[in-house]
């Protein structure tokens, strides 16, 4: 009978060579690694999108916010529409300012009638009710009322919009830099040709600014302030 013979190639395949369909060690070490790279990536995309997107969202609310408080004092006159603002003699006889800031009797946003009764006035999640602390409940929308907190489908829940405060500040501004504050008492002399400005005539410069605190945050983080000029 005729034999046929084995080629060297044949024969060193059955001896243990390398086989032309498997993969080796390195080769599925290296395709572990690059899978495990692309995987990371891919998670780091989608946390960066994720801050993103939560940022955007934190400065669109953050905006909504400062301009309700805008809009709410957008028709109010700058100070007190029943004693204004003046400087008298106190108890003490020494001269003092009066007017500025809420005015007996004024405990609420509600009672509030002039821009200067909310200086330094914050209106927060946490508010309570009276001002000794100047922190009322809030935050608040242009009609005065606290805006509630609302689940992920938009339902309202009891509550104050959670983790947000508004915090406002007013102060008197140099008729000829807005950049300029002077002092709440602040008059200016006549001059010449210059009649002189009352304690009560300069333009007020209004900054809201908004903070969040979110639940497992140690401290509130400014998130946006708006700031106009009232003539």
């Amino acid at each position: 009978m005729r034999q046929t013979k084995q080629s060297p190639r044949g024969l060193r395949s059955r001896a243990g060579g390398p086989s032309a369909g498997g993969f080796t060690l390195i080769e599925t070490s290296l395709a572990t690694l690059i899978i495990g790279i692309g995987v990371v990536a891919m998670v780091d995309a989608q946390t960066a999108f994720l801050v993103s997107n939560q940022w955007s969202s934190h400065a669109a609310s953050a905006t909504f916010l400062a301009n309700e408080v805008r809009e709410l004092t957008r028709n109010l006159p700058k100070h007190d529409p029943v004693n204004g603002l003046f400087i008298a003699e106190d108890d003490d006889g020494d001269e003092a300012l009066f007017g500025w800031g809420p005015d007996a009797g004024e405990t609420t946003v509600d009672d509030f009638d002039d821009i200067d009764d909310f200086d330094g006035m914050s209106f927060s999640f946490v508010g309570t009710e009276g001002i000794d602390d100047l922190d009322l409940p809030g935050p608040v929308n242009a009609y005065r009322e606290v805006i509630p907190d609302l689940t992920i489908e938009g339902e309202e829940q009891d509550g104050a919009m959670f983790g947000w405060s508004q915090v406002v500040l007013v102060s008197k501004v140099d008729p000829y830099d807005f950049a300029e504050t002077v002092a709440d008492d602040a008059v200016q002399d006549p001059d010449g040709s210059f009649p002189g400005r009352a304690v009560d005539d300069f333009p007020l410069r209004v900054t809201v600014e908004v903070y969040y605190q979110g639940v497992n945050d140690i401290e509130a983080s400014l998130v946006t302030e708006v700031t106009w000029i009232v003539p």
